[in-house]
Parts: C-alpha cells; structure tokens; sequence
C-alpha cells in the first residue's frame, strides 16, 4: 500500500511573493542559489528555508519513509512553504518512478542503485548520485504474547520463513501455524534479507505456506501483533514505534541496538540512502537545498526516528558529492 504525505506549511514568505502568484524557485540575478546563508556544519553552505520556492517530490523505500518525512517536517517547520511529497512505495519502485519515468526529484532506499537501474536512469539523462543518511538494523519481531521465541540463529531464521510450523524449527516451540508478514517484492527490506537470509535465492521465501505481503510497514506490524504465532520484518524504526505490542529478536545472540550496529555485530544492519541527480539540482535550487539540510540535520533526526546515525566520513562523503554536483552555483 502506498502511503504518501503532503506536508504544507502556510508560512507568509512575504506578501509580493504571494500576491504575485510565484511559484518559481528564487534565484538570484546571477543565476546562483538565493537560499545559502551562514554554513552550520563548516562544509556544506547554510539553508534558508524561508527563502526556497517551488515544489519537491520524493518517494521509494518504506524504510527511509519516516527519516525523509521527519526531515520534511522539519523543512517546513522552519519557514519551507511549498509541497513535499514523500510516497512510500518500496525502493524497487522508487528508483522505477526516478530513473525509468523520471518523475521524482529524490529517490529514498534501503539499498544501493543496481547497475541495471544506473542504467535506466542515464537512458533519461539523469546519473544517480548516492548520499547516505543512516543505518538500520532490520527488525524480526513476534508479538508481545509470543513467549517462546526469543533468540535465533541465521540458520533458524531462514528455516521460520520456509517452514510450515514452529515445531517444525525447534521440537519445543508449538505445533501451531507460522504466519509470516513480510514487505513486498518491490521493498528494499525484501532484498536485503533475501540476499543476507537466502543467498538471493527469493523462490525459497515466496513459495512458503501462510505469507502475506505488503509494502505497507503498518499493515505488517499490524498483522504480527494480532496472534503469538506471526512473525515479520521490516526497518527497526517500526519496531520502536510499536514495541508495546511487538518483541524484537535477537539474531545470533545479538541485540539489534546501537552499541552493536556500530561494532558490526548485528548480522542485519543495513545503510541507508536518498539518490538525487546533479542536473535536478542545478534545475531546482529547492532539491539541492533540501538535500544540503537533510545532510547537514539527519544525525539528529535518524537518532529520533529510530535508526542510528552513519559515521561521520560517511555523511561527510555525501556532503562532498553535494558540493561536487552543484559546483559554480553559490
């Protein structure tokens, strides 16, 4: 299911803007970007978001859903008043709708760009630019009134979501029906376990017995909490948000926290991504803008949300490619 997420906030820019109907980004009269004041982090030039105009679509990854909106929220809430769109649709279908129909601006991902879809995108004259915003650990969770499963290893973990019944993975866990939950074939979050899990062997997951579907997080969490016997995945930012009805597990004897995300231990931490175009960026001052906040807030905002920050040399590479892409606009 798609969600999307419209945010608009009525901020009066000025009353000639306004009065005048622009919808146009502002620039100045040299072409350059109007929006740059004082920098905030030494790199990347500071962002007005009272002084930016015109829209910005972004949409893919499910995952990164909640940073971007967060991010979003936090545009807006500072002085951006026109749309941000932000459609969770899986990053399968994110980088269709950014590199095949060319129709978004920021592609969100919980998975590198494929070469196959770099190519698509320079059919349409577009070259993908890779920024890393965050890490996740990938969540597998039970229901609170799951009491029996606690700690898996890798190999029961692939074994829960080809097997027909729990008794069938552990002689003590129940004779009862393995209701598994897990995202849609366009998800990133599907790829990635699939390729960790299964060796990207997605035929042994798909012809299992009692499996729904979605590319809507919601709906999964919704579907493991209502029996002890469901089971699912999806971005640990879901996990927070509903752990008064949902238990994570621990993998291999590892917590997915921090503490263990950063020392490389938890055997399903995954980076995350947003993709833009330097060309898009140039055409729309609004994108680059909004890419150079996301850049320069998201350790902030990803800590919130419920993922854990990227290393500093990795959000500084992002912010390095940004300067690169808009090179001799400020």
């Amino acid at each position: 299911m798609k969600k999307t997420i419209s945010l608009l906030l009525a901020v009066l820019m000025s009353t000639a803007l306004f009065a005048t109907g622009v919808q146009e980004e502002i620039k100045s009269d040299d072409g350059k970007f109007s929006w740059i004041i004082e920098s905030e982090d030494g790199v990347l030039p500071g962002v007005n978001p009272l002084a930016i105009t015109g829209n910005i679509i972004t949409a893919g990854s499910s995952t990164v859903f909640p940073l971007s909106e967060a991010i979003a929220e936090r545009f807006s809430d500072e002085g951006y008043a026109f749309n941000i769109t932000v459609d969770s649709i899986g990053s399968g279908a994110g980088f269709e709708r950014f590199t095949v129909a060319g129709e978004t601006d920021i592609s969100n991902a919980s998975r590198p760009i494929k070469d196959k879809e770099r190519v698509a995108a320079k059919e349409i004259g577009r070259d993908p630019i890779e920024f890393r915003v965050g890490t996740d650990a990938l969540a597998v969770t039970v229901a609170k009134t799951n009491t029996f499963a606690i700690d898996v290893t890798l190999e029961e973990l692939a074994k829960i979501f080809t097997s027909e019944k729990w008794s069938d993975v552990r002689a003590s866990w129940p004779n009862e029906k393995i209701l598994k939950f897990i995202p849609g074939t366009d998800s990133g979050t599907f790829d990635y376990f699939v390729e960790e899990v299964y060796d990207k062997d997605a035929s042994l997951i798909l012809g299992t017995s009692d499996l729904q579907m979605s590319e809507d997080d919601n709906i999964l969490v919704q579907g493991i909490s209502e029996s002890p016997y469901g089971i699912g995945f999806f971005g640990y930012a879901y996990y927070i948000e509903n752990k008064e009805i949902l238990n994570v597990l621990n993998i291999d004897g590892v917590e997915p926290n921090r503490e263990n995300v950063d020392a490389a231990a938890y055997p399903l931490a995954r980076p995350l991504f947003i993709y833009s175009d330097a060309q898009i960026m140039k055409n729309k001052p609004q994108v680059a803008a909004f890419i150079a906040y996301y850049l320069t807030y998201v350790n902030e905002e990803v800590v919130r949300v419920g993922y854990f920050p990227a290393a500093d040399s990795v959000i500084n590479a992002g912010k390095q490619a940004w300067l690169k892409a808009v090179k001799g606009m400020y």
